[in-house]
């Protein structure tokens, strides 16, 4: 007796929310006193958005989920995984994923009394969902995705779909952080025959402990961050994650690896200048693994770092310098067009890797087939995973031209409405102020928001959360979160 696996198991549509309220990076400078390009170009950064007093992880992940299922026509009774990625810590008890079932069993949004179960009305009735959130900074949404994929791919699978969302706002105190913020929310379909399938022998990981980035403080939404060692942590994990990974390719292939197999590269994007010390990082590696594999000019500029240690090579300026220039080349082709929304939205935290995969789709989807996209996800504290994509059209409604369609990243980006500094940072310390506090209305002021956009109405005395979602009409149905 055979037994039929599937194959071929990865992404099958995906969509991104991004809030539209955002800030000008330029006129950050201008406001914050900094020397002109200083987050422009020093951080390589054109724009950042930021949720406003009636957005928040939550609301992005339903307004996300909903517009997935309901654009690609899954009924939610079709899903079988649902996994979370986040570090945004509304509930220390309570997951992301639970709100979210309000989707799978009622329809959202909900109409009934607050407060009450007993009669609400199941339009769908699905309560049969594995998965909750899964948390470590940045990497959160990789290891939600991993768990769907595993689970497609196991013994466990009982035929329907996953679903994966990375949900994070990003937000720094007052200071030279405060400008790599960013939020977002990216939804992603799994299952067999994707036309992003995943090369599951292909994934090289490196976790450790360190102490780069976190947030120990409960009482505030804001880290605390060592961005010299965050820097030296994420470069020490990519040589980690890359070495690996050359080794289970060469052991699969039986040749030699070197980034002129892969397509395109697509980083964690903390910031864009991140990335382009990063890709440069990967050029060098090859470099010192066989000299052969670059020309005769990356040779001479790279050759007097070659007896750096690895200790040194990280702090070494010159270094980042000249392997910067000698893979600005490739760079532009193999990166570069997985960067617009990280540099137009900002870091997304657990979205932004996967927010940089759909610019990639975006810029480069009619010449995708057959291309090998190798992934790097970074999570500080530390955990990184380098893993490999393998692209193919697919057929509708699951193939990559309508995956961007459905995306319209053009679109979104239009519809977003620039605010001046002073008025995101008075709404920076509302936010700050009613994190964590219960007892308050919102403005309920959906005008900036798009119809089918979710958001926050109300925190009740018992800390309960309640959402509405902005419908075509004037009225927006409401909606609360589950009395415990």
């Amino acid at each position: 007796m055979t037994s039929w696996h599937p194959k071929n198991v990865g992404i099958l549509a995906l969509d991104i929310y991004f809030p539209p309220t955002c800030v000008l990076q330029e006129a950050l400078e201008v406001h914050d006193g900094v020397s002109k390009g200083k987050y422009t170009v020093g951080l390589g950064q054109d724009c950042m958005a930021f949720c406003s007093e009636v957005e928040d992880v939550i609301s992005m992940s339903l307004t996300v989920v909903t517009s997935l299922l309901e654009k690609y026509k899954i009924d939610p009774t079709q899903i079988g995984r649902l996994e979370v990625g986040s570090e945004t810590v509304i509930d220390k008890s309570k997951s992301i994923k639970t709100f979210l079932m309000q989707i799978f069993e009622f329809g959202f949004p909900v109409s009934y009394a607050p407060y009450t179960n007993s009669h609400k009305e199941q339009k769908y009735g699905n309560t049969d969902i594995e998965g909750v959130d899964s948390t470590n900074a940045c990497y959160g949404g990789t290891a939600a995705l991993f768990n769907c994929v595993n689970w497609v791919e196991s013994a466990s699978w009982d035929g329907r779909y996953g679903l994966v969302v990375c949900t994070d706002s990003a937000v720094y105190a007052e200071g030279p952080a405060r400008p790599t913020g960013g939020a977002a929310a990216v939804a992603m379909l799994i299952g067999p025959d994707a036309p992003i399938a995943f090369e599951s022998k292909l994934r090289g990981s490196h976790m450790s402990h360190a102490y780069d980035f976190y947030k120990p403080n409960l009482a505030s939404e804001y880290p605390v961050v060592d961005g010299k060692l965050s820097q030296t942590c994420y470069l020490m994990a990519l040589d980690s994650c890359y070495k690996y990974f050359c080794q289970k390719f060469e052991k699969l292939e039986g040749r030699q690896f070197s980034m002129l197999d892969v397509d395109y590269f697509v980083f964690h994007s903390p910031y864009n200048k991140l990335v382009q010390k990063s890709f440069a990082r990967l050029f060098f590696n090859d470099f010192l693994r066989n000299a052969s594999s670059v020309d005769e000019i990356a040779k001479e500029k790279l050759a007097p770092y070659s007896t750096l240690s690895d200790v040194e090579s990280y702090q070494s300026r010159d270094l980042e310098k000249a392997s910067q220039q000698v893979a600005k080349q490739l760079y532009d082709l193999k990166v570069q067009p997985s960067t617009l929304i990280p540099k137009q939205v900002g870091n997304m935290y657990t979205a932004s890797l996967y927010a940089a995969f759909a610019s990639l789709l975006h810029e480069k989807h009619s010449s995708l087939e057959g291309k090998r996209v190798i992934m790097f996800s970074y999570g500080s504290g530390l955990t990184a995973t380098m893993f490999s994509l393998q692209l193919q059209e697919g057929h509708r409604p699951f193939s990559l031209s309508n995956i961007v369609k459905v995306m319209d990243v053009p679109g979104k980006l239009k519809l977003r409405h620039e605010f001046p500094p002073e008025k995101f940072v008075d709404i920076m310390k509302l936010m700050e102020h009613r994190y964590g506090a219960k007892d308050f209305v919102t403005s309920k002021d959906s005008s900036l928001l798009s119809p089918g956009t979710c958001y926050l109405t109300e925190v009740d005395s018992m800390f309960r959360r309640f959402y509405a979602k902005k419908e075509n009409t004037s009225n927006a149905a409401t909606c609360e979160n589950g009395a415990s």
